[in-house]
């Protein structure tokens, strides 16, 4: 099956995984579109992929169905959905308010659940479709002081499941990727905050994040972009309803 021409949605598209990802699919021939609330950094990949950006908050429900909608009105109808946009606050349980908690499942559970409830059913209905959720190993564990971003993540790999009994019959796939600490700049601010909380240098900080991944290093966008790229062609089409982990074997 050819997929040159095919549309895909990335979203968290301007900078990091997001990027990488958007970068591979772009380099495979697909049509890219990518999402976020950056509309500098949306536009400088947009630019250098020939893609075209849409700016967005996704925690705003209402603005990301209009954006599904000016995607598909630009591109034609959606083919490959990667819900990657995410974000990740630590603090203990006590420290963990309302707007952190409310915040973290807005971006991270419920944007996908809008997307894939918006473009799954017309997937299912024209035969083919491919929806990867980027999660993360704190979706199939649990980490100390990141409450509401291990709950919203295993709540990503809830859906994925779940979704993926759903559509097994109408030729969807249904995935998530679960990368460990990557290096980007959300393992930067980690480090950061571990510098911080202990006293260690940022030399050392970043030696505590490798260090929770069996190969001892930080795993790169490249290579998340690539797992994520290995569910999409037809060849992949078995590969349902996992949930991947890609950290080194740290969850092995």
């Amino acid at each position: 099956m050819d997929l040159k021409g095919r549309v895909a949605l990335v979203t968290g598209g301007g900078r990091g995984i997001g990027e990488a990802i958007a970068r591979r699919l772009a380099a495979e021939g697909l049509k890219v579109a990518i999402l976020g609330r950056d509309r500098e950094a949306l536009s400088r990949v947009a630019f250098a992929l020939n893609a075209r950006a849409f700016t967005v908050d996704l925690a705003d429900r209402a603005a990301l169905e209009a954006a599904v909608i000016e995607v598909q009105g630009a591109l034609g109808p959606i083919d490959v959905l990667v819900n990657n946009a995410g974000i990740a606050d630590s603090a203990s349980l006590e420290r963990t308010d309302d707007a952190t908690w409310d915040r973290a499942f807005a971006v991270n559970v419920t944007a996908p659940f809008a997307l894939c409830r918006a473009l799954l059913p017309t997937m299912a209905k024209r035969g083919w479709g491919r929806v990867v959720n980027v999660a993360s190993n704190a979706g199939l564990r649990g980490y100390a002081y990141t409450s509401a971003y291990c709950a919203s993540k295993h709540a990503v790999v809830g859906l994925t499941r779940a979704l993926a009994v759903e559509v097994a019959r109408t030729g969807v796939t249904v995935n998530a990727v679960c990368p460990g600490f990557v290096d980007t700049d959300m393992s930067t601010r980690a480090a950061e905050n571990i510098a911080r909380t202990t006293k260690r240098d940022a030399d050392a900080a970043r030696a505590a994040l490798e260090a929770l991944s069996p190969q001892r290093r930080l795993m790169t966008a490249d290579e998340v972009a690539h797992a994520v790229w290995s569910l999409i062609p037809h060849e992949a089409r078995g590969i349902h309803g996992q949930c991947i982990a890609l950290d080194g074997g740290q969850t092995a």
